[in-house]
C-alpha cells in the first residue's frame, strides 16, 4: 500500500539525508513543499486534501486545516513543540500527532549559552563595529560566578545546566512538573528565580498558562541589569513590555531566537543595541536536522502502517483510527 505525505518543514525538505530514503522506502510518496515562511492556516488548508499524512515544522494547524484534510490520519511534528496543532481537533477525527521530543536539545542549548556569551561580551555589536573600522573594545562580563534563572527543566533546561555548572555559574530552576533533586541544581519558586538570577533563560513550552509569562510585571521583578535569553517561544514574552524594560534600563540586554511574529519584521526590538536576535535557527544544526528529521519520518511511518510509535502526543485518536 502507498501511501502520500506532504512535507512543509523546511530543513526536513532540503536537507538530504537518510529520513528521505525512510520513507521512499517506506511506501511513501511524499510532495516536498518548503515554503519561505510557516504556512498560515488558510495556506495549509489548500494544501493538505487528499494525503493521508504529513510532516509539519513551525505551520498554523487549527481546526480549519483539520476540517479541510479529507484522509489525513498523522501530523508528524518535526520539532519538540506543537502549541500550532490543534490537538483537540485532531483527536475528535482521529488524526494522530506526534513531535520529536530531545532531538533538538543539543543544539538549542548550545545556542543559549552561546547567546549568553554574546551577551556577556557584546560580540555582535563589537564585530559590527569591526566590519566599519571602528576599533572600540566594549568591556564585558564573565559568566563564571554568575547565577543562571532556568524557566522551565526538560530536556533542552537540562542541558543548558549541565553547561552553565561546567562554566563554574550558579544554577537555579523553576519548573511546576519537576520534583525532588536535579544534579547541581536548585529548585526555586519564580519569584527567587527573578530576584537572583544574573540571567534568565526560557525554556518552556507555550500554553495558555505560559503566554506572555514575561510580562511588565515579571520583567520588572528581575534584578536590575539582568538579561534574559528566550531560545523557546515567542509567545512566551511580552515584546513591548521587553522593549520598555530594554530602554528604561531595567535590564541590561536580551537575545531572542524566537518571535510572536515570525519574520519579525518591523519590531522595535531590532532597533536597540542591546537587544540580539537570531531568526529561529536554535534546532538547525546537522546533527540536530538529522535527528529530528529521522524521528519525524519513523513517526510517521509507524503510524500510517498502525506500528507503536513512542511519541504520539493524543493516543485517544489512536483507538478512534481502530
Amino acid at each position: 500500500m502507498s501511501f502520500r505525505v506532504l512535507a512543509t518543514a523546511r530543513s526536513f525538505c532540503t536537507t538530504p539525508g537518510p529520513h528521505h530514503d525512510y520513507l521512499r522506502d517506506h511506501d511513501c510518496q511524499v510532495d516536498l513543499r518548503p515554503p519561505d515562511h510557516p504556512l498560515s492556516a488558510a495556506e495549509l488548508a489548500a494544501l493538505i486534501p487528499g494525503y493521508d499524512g504529513v510532516i509539519l515544522g513551525l505551520d498554523v494547524c487549527d481546526a480549519s486545516v483539520i476540517a479541510a484534510a479529507d484522509r489525513l490520519r498523522v501530523i508528524s511534528r518535526y520539532g519538540a513543540g506543537y502549541d500550532k496543532v490543534d490537538l483537540e481537533a485532531a483527536t475528535q477525527r482521529g488524526i494522530v500527532v506526534t513531535n520529536t521530543p530531545g532531538a533538538n536539545r543539543i543544539a538549542v542549548a548550545e545556542l543559549a549559552i552561546g547567546l549568553m556569551f554574546s551577551l556577556a561580551r557584546r560580540i555582535p555589536q563589537v564585530a559590527a563595529n569591526a566590519r566599519q573600522g571602528i576599533w572600540s573594545r566594549a568591556q564585558g562580563w564573565e559568566l563564571t560566578g554568575k547565577t543562571l534563572g532556568l524557566i522551565g527543566l526538560g530536556a533542552i533546561g537540562r542541558e543548558v545546566a549541565q553547561r552553565a555548572l561546567a562554566l563554574g555559574m550558579r544554577v537555579l530552576a523553576y519548573d511546576p512538573y519537576v520534583s525532588g533533586t536535579v544534579d547541581g541544581v536548585t529548585l526555586v519558586g519564580l519569584d527567587t528565580l527573578l530576584r537572583e538570577a544574573h540571567i534568565v533563560s526560557l525554556h518552556c513550552a507555550a500554553t495558555p498558562e505560559t503566554v506572555n509569562l514575561m510580562d511588565a510585571a515579571r520583567l520588572a521583578q528581575m534584578r536590575p541589569g539582568a538579561y534574559l535569553v528566550n531560545t523557546a517561544r515567542g509567545d512566551l514574552v511580552d515584546e513591548d513590555a521587553l522593549y520598555q524594560a530594554l530602554v528604561s534600563g531595567q535590564l541590561a540586554g536580551a537575545a531572542s531566537d524566537v518571535f510572536r511574529h515570525e519574520p519579525p519584521e518591523g519590531s522595535p526590538l531590532l532597533a536597540l543595541d542591546n537587544f540580539i536576535a537570531t531568526l529561529h535557527m536554535g534546532s538547525t544544526t546537522a546533527e540536530s536536522v538529522e535527528r529530528m528529521a529521522l524521528m519525524a519520518a519513523q513517526n510517521l511511518v509507524a503510524v500510517l502502517r498502525g506500528e507503536p510509535c513512542p511519541y504520539v502526543l493524543n493516543p485517544a485518536a489512536l483507538s478512534r483510527q481502530e
